[in-house]
């Protein structure tokens, strides 16, 4: 899941080496949180929230997959 996250934001990001992601909880609830820099943040984001609820529901659907509740927090 960390690794789809960190694929989706350097595609999205102008500074890719800035992308980090951090994985809290365990078990079958996940929260990862996304730090990207302040200029890729309207990017990560996107119009009206469009490209951050993509991300997460591609993310959901990978951890139904996997059996798991997955919260995608963008910092």
């Amino acid at each position: 899941m960390r690794d789809l996250v960190e694929y989706m934001a350097k595609s999205l990001s102008d500074h890719p080496e800035q992308v980090r992601v951090r994985e809290m909880g365990s078990g079958h609830n996940l929260t990862l949180q996304l730090h990207v820099s302040e200029e890729d943040m309207g990017r990560i984001i996107g119009r009206g929230g469009r490209i951050a609820s993509a991300m997460r529901v591609l993310l959901k659907v990978a951890a139904i997959r996997q059996g798991k509740r997955v919260t995608l927090e963008i910092k």
